[in-house]
């Protein structure tokens, strides 16, 4: 599936969760069935741990239909960065989504702590640290236009990376986009290209 079909049929299952006419598919016996041996997804979700955005639930698809890693704040690490190289290269994805979305507690947490000039308990200063980037972009911006300076950069991030991801970019075979989740009303935006093509 192409870029632009697989961004199509995204809209389509948000169109239908948001209105309320989920059809909850390859949700069978038979499609389980199916999968037991093998994988076909059409996209690969980079999506924030927060229990409110499920990707399969947001985007209305079933079993095999979204190869989704999760992590809060969906920053970049090399296990994450490893699992959607793995998406790309062995299951033949070609479109990546950063998934970020309204209220993000990670987000929330790294501007505060980065402006109370603090560092994070435990590992969660890990999460500070990845999103330190964006927060400095937007200092004197909304948590909102944060968020969303987050999701950029690491659309930007996967664009750029080496060895596997940034020639595959470059050629047309794959596509990073960025969206944004509205927690209020259930819809996905597609950022604007971010500072890369």
């Amino acid at each position: 599936m192409s870029p632009a079909e697989a961004i199509a049929k995204l809209r389509e299952g948000n169109g239908r969760y948001t209105s309320g006419n989920l059809q909850h598919p390859g949700q069978t016996v038979e499609r389980r069935a199916e999968l037991a041996k093998t994988q076909h997804p059409f996209a690969v979700i980079l999506s924030c741990s927060d229990s409110r955005v499920p990707p399969e639930i947001v985007f209305d698809q079933g079993l095999g239909d979204l190869f989704i890693v999760r992590v809060a704040g969906n920053v970049i690490n090399d296990e994450v960065l490893g699992s959607l190289e793995y998406a790309v290269d062995y299951l033949g994805i070609r479109l990546i989504v950063v998934l970020g979305h309204q209220s993000c507690g990670a987000v929330k947490a790294a501007k505060e702590t980065i402006a109370a000039n603090s560092t994070a308990p435990g590992h969660i200063e890990s999460l500070v640290q990845a999103i330190k980037a964006a927060v400095e972009a937007t200092v004197n911006c909304d948590l909102d236009t944060t968020i969303k300076a987050n999701v950029n950069q690491v659309v930007d991030f996967l664009r750029s990376s080496t060895p596997i991801l940034k020639g595959k970019v470059n050629s047309g075979q794959v596509r990073v986009i960025g969206g944004y989740y509205c927690l209020d009303t259930g819809s996905v935006s597609f950022l604007k290209d971010a500072a890369t093509p």
